[in-house]
């Protein structure tokens, strides 16, 4: 497993990461044994940078992530968690100096480090990205050392610029695949330029791109992939990227004619966001050991090559554009 850079924090990560969302809630049921087990195989495979949030099963993932730390502490792993999603109301007045401690002091508990080594504000509210008073607060939490660096996780690409141009957001958080394009316009180019890490999420877009989906799929009451189609829970870009099912199903198809031998499609998928200029990490989730280990092999194969790009660019021009890339 090859590592980069994770923009300002100056470490090193691994190039696939593990998304570990679907191991605390919202994908089903994933027991406390094949959970360590995906997490066990994931490090096996040489990923060492681990992304969760406090909300993830209300602490569930990371105090999970927890326990690999405690028996994997010499494996140099890094952890990237969230914060904010637990404010109630969910408003830019909620981001407190107050409110920032208690939930970084929660994650410290549940994950068992004294000093995180990256916190990233939760997708908030806009307004919260032009409080110069917030990230004060930020830079003073790093001075007391509660944390290493922080970044921002975010839903649209406005975001991300505003967040790019903070002097001390060492890492964008975006979402970043064959079907939600946009980022590689302005904020990859940005980022670069500022020397701000690229965290790459969603890059199967809920597993459209795995090619294993039909028409006729169907997914668990418990499972975003149900409940939450037209953004009844959250933003709705973070179930299938905001592509609606059907479109996304016929578009995968295509994807999946062009997966090279030897490969699957949702390996072709992550390599091709590996691809992109500026992107320091990509964090596909996994549910089993087989799903971790097929998601960090991604790594060994070559390149995209340029007739796969235009391919999956058309894809993208004539199926997927006209949904997403407004909107985000």
């Amino acid at each position: 497993m090859r590592a980069r850079v994770l923009g300002r924090t100056g470490r090193q990560v691994s190039e696939v990461g593990l998304g570990c969302w679907q191991l605390g809630a919202d994908w089903g049921q994933v027991s406390p044994e094949d959970a360590m087990d995906t997490l066990r195989a994931a490090a096996d495979a040489g990923v060492t940078f681990l992304d969760t949030a406090d909300v993830y099963g209300d602490g569930r993932s990371e105090q999970l992530v927890g326990r690999l730390l405690r028996e994997r502490s010499d494996d140099g792993l890094f952890v990237a968690t969230k914060m904010g999603r637990r404010a109630d109301p969910h408003v830019p007045e909620s981001f407190t100096g107050v409110n920032l401690r208690a939930w970084n002091d929660r994650s410290r508990r549940n994950l068992g480090m004294d000093t995180l080594d990256l916190v990233q504000l939760h997708c908030p509210p806009t307004a919260v990205l032009s409080d110069d008073r917030l990230f004060d607060e930020l830079d003073a939490m790093v001075s007391e050392g509660r944390m290493q660096a922080y970044g921002v996780s975010v839903e649209t690409v406005d975001e991300a610029l505003t967040a790019i141009a903070r002097p001390h957001v060492a890492s964008i958080q975006i979402i970043l695949n064959v079907f939600r394009r946009k980022p590689l316009e302005a904020v990859l180019p940005a980022a670069e330029r500022a020397g701000v890490g690229i965290v790459a999420r969603v890059p199967l877009a809920s597993g459209l791109l795995s090619g294993a989906y039909d028409e006729h799929t169907t997914f668990a009451a418990d499972d975003h992939r149900s409940y939450n189609r037209s953004g009844q829970a959250f933003d709705v870009g973070e179930t299938f990227a905001g592509v609606p099912f059907e479109v996304g199903v016929a578009a995968a198809r295509e994807v999946a004619a062009l997966t090279p031998a030897g490969a699957s499609t949702a390996q072709l998928a992550l390599r091709w966001v590996l691809d992109q200029p500026g992107v320091s990490v990509v964090i596909p989730g996994a549910r089993n050991r087989q799903q971790a280990q097929a998601n960090a092999a991604a790594a060994e194969l070559a390149a995209t090559d340029e007739a796969t790009s235009a391919a999956l660019r058309s894809i993208y021009d004539r199926r997927i554009r006209e949904h997403v890339h407004a909107r985000w």
